[in-house]
Protein backbone atom coordinates (compact mmCIF):
# COMPACT_ATOMS: atom_id res chain seq x y z
CA UNK A 1 0.00 0.00 0.00
CA UNK A 2 1.62 3.15 -0.98
CA UNK A 3 1.05 6.74 0.93
CA UNK A 4 -1.15 8.68 0.29
CA UNK A 5 -0.64 11.35 -2.93
CA UNK A 6 -0.08 15.26 -2.75
CA UNK A 7 -3.35 17.12 -3.18
CA UNK A 8 -3.48 18.30 -6.88
CA UNK A 9 -3.90 22.05 -7.31
CA UNK A 10 -5.85 23.11 -10.80
CA UNK A 11 -3.07 24.87 -12.18
CA UNK A 12 -0.95 24.82 -15.82
CA UNK A 13 2.55 23.02 -15.12
CA UNK A 14 5.21 25.71 -15.27
CA UNK A 15 3.03 28.34 -13.42
CA UNK A 16 5.88 28.25 -10.75
CA UNK A 17 8.09 29.93 -13.13
CA UNK A 18 6.65 33.53 -13.29
CA UNK A 19 7.09 34.05 -9.76
CA UNK A 20 10.39 32.31 -9.07
CA UNK A 21 12.13 34.96 -11.64
CA UNK A 22 11.40 37.72 -9.54
CA UNK A 23 12.16 36.50 -6.41
CA UNK A 24 14.90 34.74 -6.75
CA UNK A 25 18.11 36.22 -5.11
CA UNK A 26 20.26 37.56 -8.21
CA UNK A 27 23.35 35.60 -6.90
CA UNK A 28 21.79 32.26 -6.89
CA UNK A 29 22.45 30.72 -9.94
CA UNK A 30 25.89 32.18 -9.62
CA UNK A 31 26.83 30.65 -6.29
CA UNK A 32 24.92 27.20 -7.68
CA UNK A 33 27.12 26.86 -9.98
CA UNK A 34 30.12 27.43 -8.11
CA UNK A 35 29.00 24.64 -5.07
CA UNK A 36 28.60 21.80 -8.40
CA UNK A 37 31.90 23.01 -9.94
CA UNK A 38 33.50 22.60 -6.23
CA UNK A 39 31.74 19.40 -5.89
CA UNK A 40 32.89 17.89 -8.66
CA UNK A 41 36.65 18.68 -7.90
CA UNK A 42 36.14 17.01 -5.09
CA UNK A 43 34.66 13.85 -6.28
CA UNK A 44 37.53 13.63 -8.61
CA UNK A 45 39.75 14.11 -6.05
CA UNK A 46 37.79 11.54 -3.92
CA UNK A 47 38.06 9.02 -6.90
CA UNK A 48 41.53 9.67 -7.45
CA UNK A 49 42.07 8.66 -4.06
CA UNK A 50 40.26 5.51 -3.64
CA UNK A 51 42.31 4.48 -6.81
CA UNK A 52 45.48 4.83 -4.70
CA UNK A 53 44.45 3.27 -1.76
CA UNK A 54 43.23 0.61 -3.42
CA UNK A 55 46.96 0.32 -5.78
CA UNK A 56 48.55 0.86 -2.23
CA UNK A 57 46.22 -1.80 -0.79
CA UNK A 58 45.15 0.34 2.41
CA UNK A 59 41.94 1.64 3.59
CA UNK A 60 40.68 4.51 1.22
CA UNK A 61 39.70 8.30 3.43
CA UNK A 62 36.38 8.09 4.60
CA UNK A 63 35.53 11.33 3.51
CA UNK A 64 36.44 10.12 -0.82
CA UNK A 65 34.32 7.15 0.07
CA UNK A 66 31.45 9.44 1.49
CA UNK A 67 31.44 11.14 -1.72
CA UNK A 68 31.64 8.41 -4.17
CA UNK A 69 28.81 6.84 -1.99
CA UNK A 70 26.12 10.50 -2.16
CA UNK A 71 23.92 9.54 -4.11
CA UNK A 72 22.84 6.08 -2.07
CA UNK A 73 23.69 8.49 1.66
CA UNK A 74 21.40 11.52 0.22
CA UNK A 75 18.39 9.00 -1.44
CA UNK A 76 18.95 7.20 2.09
CA UNK A 77 19.16 10.10 4.41
CA UNK A 78 15.82 11.89 2.69
CA UNK A 79 14.11 8.68 2.76
CA UNK A 80 14.37 8.49 6.72
CA UNK A 81 13.61 12.20 7.06
CA UNK A 82 10.26 11.58 5.47
CA UNK A 83 9.34 8.63 7.49
CA UNK A 84 10.28 10.29 10.60
CA UNK A 85 8.34 12.60 9.65
CA UNK A 86 5.11 10.75 8.79
CA UNK A 87 5.79 8.36 12.25
CA UNK A 88 6.02 11.44 14.88
CA UNK A 89 4.39 14.05 12.82
CA UNK A 90 0.85 16.04 12.83
CA UNK A 91 0.04 15.77 9.51
CA UNK A 92 -2.13 19.00 8.46
CA UNK A 93 -5.50 18.37 7.52
CA UNK A 94 -8.64 19.67 6.79
CA UNK A 95 -9.35 18.81 10.22
CA UNK A 96 -6.36 18.72 12.27
CA UNK A 97 -5.51 22.42 12.30
CA UNK A 98 -7.79 23.97 9.12
CA UNK A 99 -6.18 27.22 9.81
CA UNK A 100 -2.51 26.38 9.02
CA UNK A 101 -3.78 23.86 6.29
CA UNK A 102 -5.61 26.86 4.72
CA UNK A 103 -2.55 28.97 4.34
CA UNK A 104 -0.35 26.02 3.22
CA UNK A 105 -2.74 25.55 0.49
CA UNK A 106 -2.82 29.10 -0.24
CA UNK A 107 1.11 29.58 -0.50
CA UNK A 108 0.93 26.63 -2.82
CA UNK A 109 -1.70 27.75 -5.20
CA UNK A 110 -0.30 31.29 -5.09
CA UNK A 111 3.24 30.48 -5.59
CA UNK A 112 2.35 28.37 -8.58
CA UNK A 113 2.85 24.49 -7.48
CA UNK A 114 0.34 22.13 -9.26
CA UNK A 115 0.27 20.21 -6.07
CA UNK A 116 0.00 20.94 -1.76
CA UNK A 117 3.19 19.65 -0.26
CA UNK A 118 2.70 17.41 2.49
CA UNK A 119 3.16 19.06 5.86
CA UNK A 120 3.98 18.04 9.24
CA UNK A 121 3.70 19.70 12.86
CA UNK A 122 6.36 18.12 14.91
CA UNK A 123 7.32 18.57 18.91
CA UNK A 124 9.27 22.08 19.07
CA UNK A 125 10.38 21.69 22.75
CA UNK A 126 10.93 25.43 22.66
CA UNK A 127 12.39 25.36 19.58
CA UNK A 128 11.40 27.90 16.97
CA UNK A 129 11.96 25.96 13.50
CA UNK A 130 10.36 24.71 10.01
CA UNK A 131 11.89 23.25 6.98
CA UNK A 132 11.21 22.09 3.67
CA UNK A 133 12.66 18.50 2.03
CA UNK A 134 11.46 15.84 -0.04
CA UNK A 135 11.93 12.41 -1.08
CA UNK A 136 11.43 11.37 -4.88
CA UNK A 137 8.41 12.94 -6.45
CA UNK A 138 6.74 13.56 -2.81
CA UNK A 139 7.86 17.23 -1.12
CA UNK A 140 7.00 17.79 2.39
CA UNK A 141 7.36 21.05 5.02
CA UNK A 142 7.64 20.37 8.74
CA UNK A 143 6.94 23.34 11.20
CA UNK A 144 8.24 22.93 14.83
CA UNK A 145 4.61 23.05 17.42
CA UNK A 146 6.16 26.18 18.58
CA UNK A 147 5.33 27.75 15.02
CA UNK A 148 1.64 26.74 15.23
CA UNK A 149 1.68 28.31 19.00
CA UNK A 150 2.38 31.43 17.72
CA UNK A 151 -0.09 31.11 14.80
CA UNK A 152 -2.66 29.96 17.38
CA UNK A 153 -2.36 30.82 21.03
CA UNK A 154 -0.29 33.88 20.80
CA UNK A 155 -2.02 34.69 18.13
CA UNK A 156 -0.01 35.76 15.68
CA UNK A 157 -1.02 34.27 12.42
CA UNK A 158 0.67 36.60 9.84
CA UNK A 159 3.80 35.19 11.10
CA UNK A 160 3.23 31.35 10.63
CA UNK A 161 1.43 32.54 7.22
CA UNK A 162 5.21 33.87 6.20
CA UNK A 163 7.35 31.27 7.44
CA UNK A 164 4.82 28.28 5.99
CA UNK A 165 5.42 30.61 2.80
CA UNK A 166 8.73 30.58 3.02
CA UNK A 167 9.20 26.87 3.24
CA UNK A 168 6.80 26.53 0.28
CA UNK A 169 9.20 29.01 -1.43
CA UNK A 170 12.27 26.76 -1.25
CA UNK A 171 10.25 24.07 -2.62
CA UNK A 172 8.80 25.84 -5.32
CA UNK A 173 12.35 27.54 -6.51
CA UNK A 174 13.47 23.82 -6.82
CA UNK A 175 15.98 23.73 -3.31
CA UNK A 176 14.88 20.77 -1.88
CA UNK A 177 15.61 18.86 -5.52
CA UNK A 178 17.32 15.46 -5.07
CA UNK A 179 19.97 16.49 -7.94
CA UNK A 180 20.78 19.80 -6.28
CA UNK A 181 21.04 18.54 -2.74
CA UNK A 182 23.49 15.60 -4.45
CA UNK A 183 25.03 18.06 -6.92
CA UNK A 184 25.93 20.50 -3.80
CA UNK A 185 27.04 17.97 -1.54
CA UNK A 186 30.60 18.32 -1.48
CA UNK A 187 29.96 21.67 -1.22
CA UNK A 188 29.17 22.07 1.78
CA UNK A 189 32.65 21.10 3.44
CA UNK A 190 34.52 24.20 1.27
CA UNK A 191 34.10 27.27 3.43
CA UNK A 192 32.32 29.94 2.09
CA UNK A 193 30.97 28.10 -0.98
CA UNK A 194 28.49 25.70 0.27
CA UNK A 195 27.44 28.39 3.04
CA UNK A 196 27.16 31.06 0.79
CA UNK A 197 24.75 29.16 -1.21
CA UNK A 198 22.64 28.41 1.43
CA UNK A 199 21.87 31.79 2.38
CA UNK A 200 21.31 33.00 -1.01
CA UNK A 201 18.43 29.95 -0.64
CA UNK A 202 16.88 31.81 2.05
CA UNK A 203 16.93 35.15 1.04
CA UNK A 204 14.89 33.70 -2.03
CA UNK A 205 13.23 31.63 0.31
CA UNK A 206 12.33 34.78 2.13
CA UNK A 207 11.54 36.91 -0.92
CA UNK A 208 8.53 34.78 -1.31
CA UNK A 209 7.87 35.07 1.94
CA UNK A 210 7.31 38.82 1.16
CA UNK A 211 5.94 38.72 -1.78
CA UNK A 212 3.01 35.62 -0.18
CA UNK A 213 2.56 37.25 2.95
CA UNK A 214 4.18 40.43 3.23
CA UNK A 215 2.17 41.32 6.74
CA UNK A 216 3.89 38.51 8.21
CA UNK A 217 7.34 39.88 7.67
CA UNK A 218 7.75 42.07 11.00
CA UNK A 219 6.01 39.21 13.38
CA UNK A 220 7.96 36.52 11.76
CA UNK A 221 11.73 38.11 12.71
CA UNK A 222 10.44 39.26 15.83
CA UNK A 223 9.22 35.65 16.79
CA UNK A 224 12.61 34.48 15.41
CA UNK A 225 14.22 37.07 17.71
CA UNK A 226 12.21 36.94 20.89
CA UNK A 227 10.53 33.69 20.71
CA UNK A 228 6.88 32.95 20.49
CA UNK A 229 5.92 35.53 23.72
CA UNK A 230 8.45 38.24 23.76
CA UNK A 231 8.37 38.68 19.87
CA UNK A 232 5.50 40.56 20.61
CA UNK A 233 7.90 43.05 22.33
CA UNK A 234 10.58 43.53 19.75
CA UNK A 235 11.41 46.43 17.86
CA UNK A 236 12.21 44.74 14.77
CA UNK A 237 12.98 48.48 12.72
CA UNK A 238 15.27 49.05 15.79
CA UNK A 239 16.93 45.73 14.81
CA UNK A 240 17.09 46.43 11.46
CA UNK A 241 18.94 49.78 11.65
CA UNK A 242 21.90 48.13 13.48
CA UNK A 243 22.57 46.03 10.43
CA UNK A 244 24.30 49.40 9.25
CA UNK A 245 26.13 50.35 12.65
CA UNK A 246 27.27 46.63 13.51
CA UNK A 247 30.94 45.95 12.04
CA UNK A 248 33.89 44.25 12.49
CA UNK A 249 35.79 41.11 11.47
CA UNK A 250 33.87 38.70 13.71
CA UNK A 251 30.47 39.54 12.44
CA UNK A 252 31.54 38.90 8.58
CA UNK A 253 33.06 35.69 10.00
CA UNK A 254 29.93 34.83 12.18
CA UNK A 255 27.93 35.45 8.60
CA UNK A 256 29.75 33.81 6.08
CA UNK A 257 30.42 30.53 8.25
CA UNK A 258 26.36 30.59 8.83
CA UNK A 259 23.65 28.86 6.80
CA UNK A 260 21.23 31.33 7.16
CA UNK A 261 21.30 35.47 6.80
CA UNK A 262 22.01 36.56 10.61
CA UNK A 263 18.99 38.17 11.59
CA UNK A 264 19.76 42.15 11.56
CA UNK A 265 21.19 41.46 7.67
CA UNK A 266 18.01 39.27 7.18
CA UNK A 267 15.28 41.56 8.63
CA UNK A 268 17.34 44.67 6.58
CA UNK A 269 17.06 42.67 3.68
CA UNK A 270 13.28 41.99 3.93
CA UNK A 271 12.32 46.38 5.06
CA UNK A 272 14.67 47.75 2.47
CA UNK A 273 13.02 45.88 -0.85
CA UNK A 274 15.48 48.71 -3.29
CA UNK A 275 18.16 45.57 -3.31
CA UNK A 276 18.42 41.86 -2.67
CA UNK A 277 19.60 41.29 0.72
CA UNK A 278 23.55 40.81 1.63
CA UNK A 279 25.40 37.39 1.25
CA UNK A 280 28.92 38.70 2.70
CA UNK A 281 29.55 42.26 3.37
CA UNK A 282 27.19 44.30 5.60
CA UNK A 283 24.76 46.55 4.36
CA UNK A 284 25.78 50.29 4.46
CA UNK A 285 22.73 52.18 3.87
CA UNK A 286 20.57 52.70 6.63
CA UNK A 287 16.77 52.43 5.72
CA UNK A 288 15.08 56.10 6.39
CA UNK A 289 12.32 57.39 4.42
CA UNK A 290 11.45 61.14 4.72
CA UNK A 291 9.64 60.94 1.09
CA UNK A 292 7.61 58.11 -0.70
CA UNK A 293 10.08 55.79 -2.47
CA UNK A 294 10.57 55.67 -6.26
CA UNK A 295 8.36 52.86 -7.74
CA UNK A 296 11.07 52.28 -10.32
CA UNK A 297 13.97 51.59 -7.11
CA UNK A 298 12.45 48.27 -6.30
CA UNK A 299 14.05 45.32 -7.52
CA UNK A 300 11.16 43.38 -6.76
CA UNK A 301 7.19 43.12 -6.61
CA UNK A 302 4.82 43.84 -4.25
CA UNK A 303 7.12 45.62 -1.90
CA UNK A 304 4.95 46.27 1.12
CA UNK A 305 5.41 44.78 4.86
CA UNK A 306 7.88 47.09 7.36
CA UNK A 307 6.96 50.40 8.55
CA UNK A 308 10.09 52.00 7.22
CA UNK A 309 12.34 54.10 9.93
CA UNK A 310 11.14 57.88 9.40
CA UNK A 311 13.50 60.80 8.66
CA UNK A 312 14.34 62.21 12.61
CA UNK A 313 13.64 66.48 12.43
CA UNK A 314 15.52 68.85 14.67
CA UNK A 315 12.74 70.94 16.72
CA UNK A 316 13.25 74.77 15.58
CA UNK A 317 15.35 77.38 17.87
CA UNK A 318 13.08 79.79 19.38
CA UNK A 319 14.20 82.16 22.18
CA UNK A 320 12.30 81.63 25.33
CA UNK A 321 10.84 84.62 26.60
CA UNK A 322 8.87 83.72 30.14
CA UNK A 323 10.04 81.60 32.62
CA UNK A 324 7.92 78.03 32.18
CA UNK A 325 7.67 76.26 35.53
CA UNK A 326 9.50 72.61 35.58
CA UNK A 327 7.15 70.25 34.90
CA UNK A 328 4.74 72.27 32.44
CA UNK A 329 4.31 73.00 29.15
CA UNK A 330 4.67 76.05 27.34
CA UNK A 331 1.49 77.33 25.60
CA UNK A 332 3.18 76.20 21.88
CA UNK A 333 4.00 73.04 22.64
CA UNK A 334 2.15 70.01 21.70
CA UNK A 335 2.25 66.71 22.77
CA UNK A 336 3.43 64.50 19.53
CA UNK A 337 2.95 60.62 19.80
CA UNK A 338 5.53 58.20 19.39
CA UNK A 339 5.35 55.31 17.03
CA UNK A 340 6.83 52.67 19.93
CA UNK A 341 4.62 53.58 22.12
CA UNK A 342 1.16 52.64 22.76
CA UNK A 343 -2.54 53.99 22.79
CA UNK A 344 -2.77 57.39 24.89
CA UNK A 345 1.25 57.64 25.52
CA UNK A 346 2.49 61.46 24.41
CA UNK A 347 5.82 63.13 24.19
CA UNK A 348 6.19 66.80 25.13
CA UNK A 349 8.85 68.89 23.77
CA UNK A 350 8.72 71.31 27.02
CA UNK A 351 10.23 74.71 26.40
CA UNK A 352 10.38 74.30 22.38
CA UNK A 353 7.89 73.98 19.47
CA UNK A 354 7.16 70.39 18.72
CA UNK A 355 8.63 69.54 15.54
CA UNK A 356 5.71 68.23 12.84
CA UNK A 357 4.88 65.07 13.12
CA UNK A 358 5.73 62.81 10.31
CA UNK A 359 2.53 60.27 8.97
CA UNK A 360 3.65 57.10 9.61
CA UNK A 361 2.82 54.21 6.18
CA UNK A 362 0.02 51.81 7.09
CA UNK A 363 0.05 48.37 4.63
CA UNK A 364 -3.05 49.85 3.28
CA UNK A 365 -1.51 53.45 2.00
CA UNK A 366 -0.82 53.19 -1.56
CA UNK A 367 1.71 56.15 -1.61
CA UNK A 368 4.21 53.42 -0.19
CA UNK A 369 3.42 50.55 -2.91
CA UNK A 370 5.08 50.51 -6.47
Amino acid sequence: MRAQPMQVLPVAPGSHLTLRRYVRHPREIVSLVVAIIASLLLLLAAIAEVSTAIDEQRAPDVYALALIFAPLLVWFARGQLWAQQRLTGIKLTPEQFPEAYAMLVDAAGRSGLSYVPDAYVVLGNGVINAAASGHGFRRFVFINSDLLEVGGAAREPDALRFVIAHEVGHIAAGHVSYWRILGTFASQWIPLVGSTLSRAQEYTADNYGHALAPQGARSAMATLAGGKYLGRSVDVDAMADRAVTEPGFFVWVTNASASHPVLLWRMHALRDRRRPGRLLWRPKEPWLWGAPAVPGAYALPAMVGFIPTTLPQAAPERTVTQAVPVGALSNDATPVRRESEGDGATAPYPDATAPAAVPLPSREDERWRP
